[in-house]
C-alpha cells in the first residue's frame, strides 16, 4: 500500500518542479530579442546603376573580314619589309667540314705560317683542321673575321624569332695544354 501513495505522490512533485522551470526564462530572452531587434538598424549600401552597354556595329560585306588568310600574309610581308636589315647569308655555297660541329665542341690548340698566311689549328675530338681567314666553322654560319696567335674572332650569322638574319660576334680561345 505505502507504494500506491508514494507513486502519485512523486509524479505530482515531478510536475511541479518542471513547470516552476518553463516559462520565465522563455520570457526574458523574447523581451531581449524584441528590443535588440527595435534597436538593429540594417545598412544597406546604394546599388551604382549598370554599365551601358554599346553594341559594335559590324560593316559585314563593306569591311574586310578579319580571319581572312589574305589579309594575314599582307601584314607579314609589312613587317618583314620594315624589319629587313639586309644581312641575308649565301646558303648556296658549299659546306666546310667544321660546319657539323656545334661550337662548344671546337678547340684552338695553336697557329702555323705557311707562305706568309696565318693558319689556326682547331681540335675537334682528335682530328686536328687547319681553317684561315674567310673558312667557316661551326652550326651558325660562323666566319672567321681574325686569327691571333690567342683566339680566332668569328661572326655568326643566325636567325632571330621573327626569321630575321642577324650577325653576333663570337671567340674561339687558345686552350692551354694540361700538364
Amino acid at each position: 500500500m505505502k507504494n500506491i501513495v508514494i507513486r502519485p505522490v512523486l509524479g505530482l512533485l515531478l510536475v511541479l518542479s518542471l513547470s516552476a522551470c518553463g516559462d520565465s526564462q522563455e520570457t526574458e530572452l523574447r523581451a531581449w530579442m524584441n528590443t535588440e531587434q527595435k534597436q538593429a538598424k540594417a545598412v544597406i549600401p546604394k546599388l551604382s546603376p549598370p554599365k551601358v552597354y554599346v553594341p559594335f556595329a559590324y560593316g559585314g560585306k563593306e569591311s574586310i573580314e578579319p580571319f581572312n588568310p589574305a589579309k594575314l600574309l599582307v601584314v607579314l610581308a609589312r613587317l618583314k619589309a620594315e624589319s629587313s636589315n639586309g644581312i641575308k647569308p649565301n646558303l648556296e655555297r658549299p659546306r666546310e667540314a667544321l660546319e657539323s660541329f656545334p661550337m662548344d665542341s671546337l678547340k684552338m690548340v695553336g697557329t702555323i705560317e705557311k707562305n706568309k698566311m696565318v693558319y689556326a689549328l682547331v681540335q675537334v675530338d682528335k682530328t686536328v683542321y687547319q681553317v684561315k681567314l674567310g673558312s667557316y666553322l661551326g652550326q651558325n654560319l660562323g666566319l672567321i673575321t681574325k686569327i691571333s696567335e690567342s683566339d680566332i674572332e668569328i661572326k655568326e650569322t643566325v636567325q632571330d624569332a621573327a626569321g630575321d638574319w642577324t650577325e653576333r660576334l663570337s671567340k674561339l680561345e687558345l686552350q692551354e695544354a694540361k700538364k
